[in-house]
């Protein structure tokens, strides 16, 4: 680990953005360029003190883990996401089919949705980025480990996902995750992560085992959802896909139509915040 260039690298990464480029507020006038230190931490989900060591050159050696968080959070293209695990002793992730690194023209777009729920998920259902707003309907992936960050995973595994929804539409929902995998695992034969979830959820999900028999295709496309909040009741969104250069990352933006209950309900939600009211 070279502890004095990487700890020049994150503090001219972080000089160069402004809090605008990652979603925050410039607040009071600022004596130095860039974010704040405690504002990067925040951002990639570790303490202030811990970050502050890395640029300092006195920290411990980052996990993995950290190094990609702290990746998105500094908004670094693939070559410094490489570079910044080189520095630190790490390999990069090599891992067929993307890296899972969340490209930063996503979140570019992702950090300027202040009052609509947004997220960056994989084309096989990892969540990788999300604004406060999806935090607050969907529940702060950030607070799970990352096998529970796959929303296919969730919707057959876990009874608080399917609590998202009505049960009336938990078989359809379902079905689209099951269909949506099918054509993701055809497209990239080669990659290991999207095959491991199909036949993890076979072993674990007699409805999953019976969907996929069903042998249905359908790439993800936009759609309208019905949600269940416990705080501010039923929304009815409707979710925009917006597609990377590759289609291995969506960025899925939920809106609700002027007028209409579930816009009323999603100002609300803004308002209401993540205030330990989330679902999940």
């Amino acid at each position: 680990m070279n502890r004095p260039e990487l700890a020049d690298f994150l503090r001219r990464c972080r000089t160069r953005l402004a809090p605008a480029d990652v979603g925050l507020a410039e607040g009071v006038r600022r004596r130095t360029p860039g974010l704040r230190r405690e504002e990067v931490a925040q951002l990639a989900g570790m303490s202030a003190d811990y970050y502050t060591r890395l640029e300092q050159s006195r920290g411990p050696r980052p996990s993995r883990q950290m190094l990609t968080a702290l990746a998105r959070a500094l908004r670094l293209t693939a070559d410094e996401r490489d570079h910044l695990f080189h520095l630190s002793g790490e390999e990069p992730p090599r891992e067929a089919g993307g890296s899972g690194h969340v490209r930063p023209g996503l979140l570019l777009v992702l950090d300027r949705l202040h009052d609509t729920p947004a997220q960056v998920v994989s084309d096989f259902g990892d969540v990788l980025a999300q604004n406060a707003m999806a935090a607050a309907l969907l529940g702060d992936v950030s607070a799970r480990p990352p096998a529970l960050r796959n929303v296919v995973r969730r919707m057959f595994t876990d009874p608080s996902a399917r609590a998202l929804f009505p049960e009336e539409d938990h078989e359809t929902l379902a079905r689209h995750h099951v269909a949506n995998l099918r054509a993701v695992l055809a497209a990239r034969p080669d990659d290991p992560r999207p095959a491991a979830l199909v036949a993890e959820l076979r072993a674990q999900s007699p409805q999953f085992a019976r969907m996929w028999d069903d042998h249905e295709v359908a790439v993800r496309r936009s759609d309208t959802k019905r949600f269940r909040h416990p705080v501010v009741g039923e929304l009815e969104l409707d979710c925009e896909v917006l597609l990377s250069p590759e289609h291995d990352q969506r960025l899925i933006v939920y809106t609700a139509r002027p007028g209409t209950a579930a816009y009323e309900r999603l100002r609300l939600l803004k308002v209401v915040g993540l205030q330990d009211l989330a679902v999940g």
